[in-house]
C-alpha cells in the first residue's frame, strides 16, 4: 500500500510484484508478455524498445528471439516522427499483443522521455513500429523515480520496473514490478516455485496457480525483511525532504547550476575544458534529469581518457561513474560510435567495465555525476573545483568567475522552469536562481565545431603491436640500470640490490607474499598507507625473509615452501585472478596486525604457479604465450627512466613548497628496474630491450594510481604528484612500462645487474630523435 501511495496509485489498478531488483522485473516481463510467435495463423507480435535504454532492456531480446518474436530497435528521432506512421483505423481492430519499451529517463544522460507517449502509443495515436496491433507500454523507471515524482494515476502504463535502492539507498537487492490489473490476467508463466501454487500433484502434470497475480509470480521465499524496510525508507524520504517533487527541484537546480559552470569553462587559447553529451540545455526540469554526462578534453580538444578522470577525481574523494553506463545505444548516439567501431573496440581488448578508455584516440566511454535528495551545493562547487584544480592553470581562471557566480538565493521556482531549490527551509540544499546564472555567466557551446589547434592524439590505452618490425634507437647516449628494486611482500618497502637472480616470476621473491585482512582481502597502501613502512629483507644464504618496522621486533621468514599437512590452502584474488596461496602461521599474522592495529595475515603464493599467468599475442589471437605472474598487479617487471623521473620533478618543483628529492620520487613509482637514459619518455617508444644476457619484450605503459601519491619513508598523502603527472602528460597518467620476461633455455638462472647496458628496440615508425637542451638538462 505504502508503495502505491508513493506513485499515487492504488491496488484496484496495480499489483506490486516483488522481484530480486530492476533487472529481474525486466526478465519476468520477457518471460510472462502473451507473446504471439511467428509461424501462427495470427499476425506475430512485435519487442519494441528505445535505443536510449539500459542493457536489462536490451536483453529482453535474448528472451523474445527464443520465442520466435522479432525484436526492433526504435531510436528516440524515430519516435518523434511516428505519429505520421500511424495504423489505419480499419487494421486497429487487431488484437495481437505488442509491447514497447523506453525509459523515463536516460540513465546516460538525464534526458526525460516524454511520459505522454504512454497514453499515446496505447492509443495509437504513436507506432514504434508499422505493424497492426494492440500495443502496451513498459516504462523503464528506474532512474527517474531516484529523483522525481511519478503519477501512475495520471500515466497508467502497463509495466513498471523499479529499483528500490536507487530511490534511498537501500535494500540492494529488492525491486518490484509494478503491473497494470487489466494486464495481469493474461500473463502467461511456465515454472512454478514455491508458494505460488494453489494445487499442483508430483506424480502427474497438474497444477493451478494461486489467484493472487503477486503470489503467483512470487517464487520462493520474497525478501520480506527487506520489505519491512521499505515502508520505513519512504516514510523517511518524505520526513527529510518534504517528497518528491522537492527533491526534484533541488537536484535539479544543482545539476543545472553545474551544467553551466562546466561549458563555460575555458582554457586561455578558448578551448572547452569538457565536452557535454545531452540532448537538452539543462532549463527545465520535466525535461532533465540530475545527471551530467561529459569528457574532459585538453587545451587541444582532445579527450581525456575516462579511467585518467576517475583516478584524479578519487584524490579528492569524489566518486564518479565512468564507461557506457549499461547503455551502449546512448553512448553510440553521444559518442558517434558506429557498430564498427564497438566491435573493432572488443576486438582490441575493450569490454565493458574496463579502464581502456582510449582506442586509436578515440573515447570508448565518458564520465558521469548524478545528484541525488542528499547532494548539496557544498558537492557541487566540490566537484567543479575539482575540474579547475586540475585542468586549468591560474591566468585561465583569473576571471572565469563573477562574484555573484557563487551567490544564493532563495527565489521559489518561476513558471518557466527556471531551477532553484524550494524556497522550503528544511530542504538540505542550496538556492541557486536560473536567472543569476545566466546573467552572470557567458554561455558557449562546448559541442560546437572548435578544431583543435594540434592533434596530440595517443591512446592511454597503447598496446605493443606484437608483428612489428623492430627498429634500433639510433645512438644518443648508452642506456645503464641504476637500480634494481625488488617487494618480497606486495605494497610493502622495497629491498634494494645491486645483482639478483631472475626467476619465472620476475626478480626472484618478487611479490611473493602478500598481507591480507580478516577476510583473506588483498591489503594495498590504497587501503593501508602503513603498510610502506614494512621494511622486507632477503637473506638467500641464510633462506629467510627478514621482515623489519619502527617500534617492533625483526621476524624472519622461511624462503622455504612450507608443505607441511597443518598448512591451509587457499585461494585469494589479485587484480580479479584467483591464485593458490597458503598461510604463514599465527606468529607472523600477530606481528602484522599489532603494527597495522588491524587483524591481518601473510600469505604466500604456492609454487604450483599455472593458476595466473599473463597472456600476450605473439602473431595473432591464435598464437599466445603465457608467462607465470606472482602478485603482480599486470607483468613480471615495471621499468622507469631517471630522465622521465627528473622532468616530472622539475614540473613538480614549480607547484610544491618543498621539492621532493629525486630517490624519493623514484621510490614512489615502485619500479623494479631503473634505467638511465638520455631522453624522457623516449621509453615508451620501445618494443623490446635486452640487459645482458636477458630479453624482455615491452607489454604497455603502467597507468599510474593514487599509490604514488605516497611517501614511501612516511606512509603520508601527497595528491600533488598524481595531479603533476596528469598535467605534465596531457590526457593521462602513464609512468613507466611494462616488462615481460622471454623463458630462457638455459638451466642457469639469469643475472639482473646494475651497472649492465639497455639495448632497446623501437616500435614500428617509431624514431627517438637527438635530446634538446631542456631534456638534456633534465636528465642530470
Amino acid at each position: 500500500f505504502r508503495i502505491l501511495q508513493h506513485f499515487h496509485t492504488t491496488a484496484e489498478d496495480y499489483t506490486i510484484i516483488f522481484t530480486s531488483g530492476c533487472t529481474a522485473a525486466l526478465k519476468l516481463v520477457a518471460e510472462a508478455f502473451p507473446w504471439i510467435t511467428e509461424g501462427t495463423n495470427q499476425p506475430s507480435s512485435r519487442f519494441c524498445y528505445l535505443t536510449d535504454s539500459h542493457t536489462s532492456v536490451v536483453g529482453m531480446r535474448g528472451i523474445t528471439a527464443s520465442m520466435n518474436v522479432l525484436s526492433v530497435p526504435v531510436k528516440p528521432e524515430e519516435m518523434l516522427l511516428s505519429e505520421k506512421s500511424r495504423i489505419p483505423a480499419e487494421v486497429q481492430n487487431c488484437t495481437t499483443p505488442h509491447l514497447f519499451s523506453y525509459p523515463a529517463q536516460s540513465n546516460f544522460s538525464g534526458t526525460k522521455y516524454p511520459l505522454s507517449w504512454i497514453q499515446d502509443i496505447q492509443s495509437g495515436k504513436l507506432c514504434p513500429t508499422e505493424i497492426p496491433g494492440k500495443w502496451f507500454v513498459l516504462l523503464d523507471a528506474a532512474s527517474y523515480v531516484s529523483s522525481s515524482p511519478l503519477d501512475l494515476g495520471a500515466h497508467q502504463a502497463d509495466f513498471i520496473p523499479i529499483s528500490f535502492y536507487k530511490i534511498f539507498g537501500f535494500p540492494t537487492g529488492l525491486g518490484a514490478l509494478l503491473v497494470n490489473n487489466r494486464l495481469a490476467p493474461f500473463l502467461r508463466k511456465t515454472y512454478f516455485g514455491g508458494g505460488t501454487a494453489a494445487a499442483y500433484l508430483a506424480g502427474e502434470d497438474f497444477y493451478f496457480p494461486k489467484k493472487s497475480i503477486a503470489e503467483r509470480f512470487e517464487d520462493g521465499t520474497i525478501s520480506f525483511l527487506d520489505i519491512i524496510a521499505l515502508k520505513h525508507g519512504f516514510d523517511v524520504l518524505e520526513n527529510l525532504t518534504g517528497g518528491m517533487e522537492k527533491i526534484k527541484q533541488h537536484t535539479f537546480a544543482l545539476a543545472h547550476y553545474t551544467y553551466t559552470v562546466l561549458r563555460t569553462l575555458k582554457y586561455a587559447n578558448g578551448a572547452p575544458v569538457v565536452r557535454i553529451y545531452s540532448n537538452t540545455d539543462f532549463s527545465n526540469p520535466d525535461a532533465q534529469g540530475p545527471i551530467i554526462n561529459f569528457n574532459v578534453l585538453d587545451e587541444h580538444g582532445e579527450v581525456i581518457g575516462f579511467s585518467q578522470v576517475d583516478k584524479m577525481a578519487s584524490l579528492y574523494n569524489i566518486h564518479v561513474r565512468t564507461g557506457c553506463f549499461c547503455n551502449t545505444g546512448a553512448c553510440q548516439m553521444h559518442l558517434g560510435l558506429s557498430n564498427e567501431d564497438i566491435q573493432r573496440n572488443l576486438q582490441a581488448g575493450h569490454v565493458c567495465g574496463d579502464d581502456i578508455d582510449l582506442v586509436d584516440g578515440h573515447p570508448t566511454g565518458s564520465v558521469r555525476i548524478s545528484f541525488g535528495y542528499m547532494s548539496s551545493f557544498e558537492d557541487a562547487q566540490t566537484f567543479l573545483n575539482f575540474i579547475i584544480a586540475t585542468r586549468l592553470s591560474k591566468a585561465d581562471t583569473e576571471n572565469l568567475f563573477q562574484p555573484s557566480v557563487m551567490k544564493l538565493t532563495t527565489e521559489s521556482v518561476p513558471d518557466d522552469h527556471s531551477p532553484s531549490a524550494d524556497a522550503d527551509e528544511s530542504s538540505p540544499g542550496a538556492r541557486i536562481s536560473d536567472k543569476e546564472l545566466r546573467n552572470s555567466l557567458s554561455v558557449t557551446e562546448t559541442t560546437g565545431s572548435w578544431q583543435a589547434a594540434e592533434s596530440e592524439v595517443e591512446s592511454a590505452s597503447t598496446a605493443v603491436s606484437e608483428t612489428a618490425v623492430p627498429t634500433h634507437r639510433r645512438a644518443a647516449g648508452p642506456i645503464t640500470v641504476t637500480n634494481i628494486y625488488l617487494y618480497p611482500i606486495k605494497s610493502c618497502s622495497a629491498f634494494e640490490v645491486t645483482k639478483w637472480p631472475v626467476g619465472n616470476q620476475g626478480l626472484l621473491y618478487d611479490r611473493n607474499w602478500m598481507v591480507v585482512n580478516q577476510n583473506g582481502v588483498c591489503m594495498t597502501q590504497k587501503q593501508e598507507p602503513r603498510l610502506c613502512l614494512v621494511n622486507p629483507s632477503i637473506d638467500l644464504k641464510k633462506n629467510v625473509m627478514v621482515v623489519q618496522a619502527e617500534g617492533m621486533d625483526p621476524i624472519s621468514v622461511s624462503l622455504g615452501e612450507n608443505t607441511g599437512k597443518e598448512v591451509v590452502i587457499c585461494e585469494s584474488k589479485v587484480c580479479s585472478h584467483r591464485v593458490k596461496t597458503y598461510d604463514c602461521g599465527g606468529t607472523v599474522a600477530s606481528w602484522f596486525s599489532a603494527f597495522l592495529g588491524r587483524p591481518c595475515r601473510l600469505i604466500r603464493q604456492c609454487s604450483d604457479t599455472k593458476n595466473r599467468s599473463h597472456q600476450k599475442n605473439t602473431e595473432g589471437p591464435a598464437s599466445t604465450t603465457k608467462l607465470s605472474l606472482s602478485f603482480v598487479n599486470e607483468a613480471q617487471y615495471l621499468l622507469i627512466n631517471v630522465a622521465s623521473v627528473m622532468q616530472l620533478k622539475e614540473h613538480l618543483s614549480a607547484r610544491l613548497e618543498e621539492p621532493l628529492e629525486t630517490e624519493e620520487l623514484i621510490r614512489r613509482f615502485r619500479a623494479n628496474i631503473v634505467i638511465s637514459a638520455p631522453q624522457s619518455f623516449e621509453e615508451e617508444e620501445w618494443s623490446e630491450i635486452s640487459i645482458g644476457a636477458l630479453q624482455f619484450q615491452v607489454v604497455g605503459p603502467c597507468s599510474r594510481c593514487q599509490i604514488i601519491c605516497i611517501d614511501q619513508q612516511s606512509g603520508e598523502r601527497n595528491k600533488e604528484v598524481l595531479h603533476s603527472l596528469s598535467a605534465s602528460r596531457g590526457r593521462q597518467t602513464n609512468f613507466g612500462i611494462y616488462l615481460m620476461n622471454h623463458p630462457s633455455n638455459s638451466s642457469f638462472p639469469g643475472l639482473l645487474s646494475v651497472g649492465s647496458e639497455v639495448l632497446p628496440m623501437l616500435k614500428e615508425n617509431s624514431e627517438i630523435q637527438p635530446p634538446t637542451a631542456s631534456e638534456g638538462k633534465c636528465s642530470g
